[in-house]
């Protein structure tokens, strides 16, 4: 098993390289970057990258532009070396990977702070709507899904059925809404606060009062990613395990007199469960990027997935490539950690047995 580690751990290598090599040569031709971002404000005019020059590359729509501008070319100049532009695409490349062998991101473009700063500072609201929110998820859908196989067709499962399907009819960022008007002074009730992953004073708290407002500020957002994230997880635990209830294997050892319990948490467990962890990495970076990006805003949560949007709209490119560099890596990461968990769930894996 160390050696297959081993193995994964140098093949991220060129996973990495290859993500960065395809985001970057995408943004080569990607209009109005932050030269033409910042000639347009100085020109006074709309914001560059709204103008319609689609299919058009980057450099040729710069070019026209600044003559069309009358731009004098040494402050064309002098925004280029200030952005870092006024060296070839492949030199520049070379430069961002040779500095994130050495975890160094570079600084914002728009920010006065380093894009490590940046990821280190928001990184806090994305660890805590994201581990808590898998953590509820995992603690909800998976026990339900359970008892919905094994009470296949009862009214439990019928009624559960229903939930589920709310779940999957109402996105998390509605039900978000609805908690605000409910829950956090909108209309009805006040009892949860809008914005912000900790209070103002929170630094004067003792860490009881600490602990507890840091869970005060989480009960909504964290709600509603659980709830636009357990119906999915749910009905695969179900038909996972319906699958292996249903198997020639489960029918022997229930013909051998072994307890209910016993075969399903000692034969169909282990079997029923791989493809829930085998989805278990990219529902992590689903939800820790990706579907709390909505959440972030509408509470007012400064996470990882807002900057990343922002960067990408303002064209911070030191930013963009940083946290694509870290989203990445965790992905790879989580990956190989469910790997490591097929074989803790099933000791019958052999990966090195499959590498050979």
């Amino acid at each position: 098993m160390y050696a297959y580690i081993g193995r994964r751990l140098l093949l991220m290598i060129p996973t990495l390289l290859g993500v960065l090599l395809i985001n970057f040569v995408v943004v080569q031709f990607a209009p109005g970057g932050p030269v033409e971002q910042v000639a347009a404000q100085v020109q006074g005019t709309a914001d560059f990258s709204t103008a319609r020059f689609s299919g058009v590359a980057a450099d040729e729509v710069a070019s026209e532009s600044r003559g069309a501008r009358g731009l004098d070319p040494e402050f064309i100049a002098e925004l280029e070396a200030q952005f870092g532009f006024d060296r070839p695409a492949h030199e520049r490349f070379l430069l961002m990977v040779g500095n994130y062998v050495r975890f160094d991101f570079g600084e914002s473009f728009y920010r006065d702070q380093t894009v490590g700063e940046l990821i280190v500072e928001k990184l806090p609201v994305s660890i805590s709507l994201g581990l808590w929110t898998l953590l509820f998820t995992y603690l909800i859908s998976i026990p339900l899904g359970i008892r919905k196989a094994v009470r296949d067709g009862s009214a439990f499962d019928v009624w559960s059925s229903a939930v589920v399907i709310v779940g999957y009819a109402i996105p998390g960022f509605l039900f978000a809404i609805l908690l605000i008007v409910v829950f956090a002074g909108g209309s009805y009730l006040d009892w949860f606060p809008l914005r912000g992953l900790v209070s103002e004073d929170w630094h004067e708290l003792s860490w009881p009062m600490r602990i507890l407002d840091y869970f005060w500020h989480l009960v909504l957002p964290v709600l509603a990613m659980v709830i636009g994230g357990f119906a999915g997880l749910t009905m695969l635990t179900k038909n996972s395990f319906l699958e292996e209830i249903n198997k020639h294997y489960v029918m022997t050892a229930r013909a051998k007199g072994v307890t209910e319990r016993r075969v399903l948490y000692g034969h169909v467990f282990r079997n029923a469960m791989l493809i829930v962890i085998a989805g278990f990495p990219a529902a992590f970076v689903g939800v820790l990027f990706t579907g709390a990006l909505l959440i972030e805003v509408i509470f007012s949560l400064d996470g990882l997935g807002l900057l990343g949007f922002q960067s990408v709209v303002n064209r911070d490119y030191p930013v963009v490539f940083g946290t694509l560099f870290i989203f990445t890596l965790i992905g790879l990461v989580l990956n190989l950690l469910g790997d490591i968990m097929y074989v803790l769930v099933d000791p019958r894996i052999d990966f090195e047995a499959r590498q050979g």
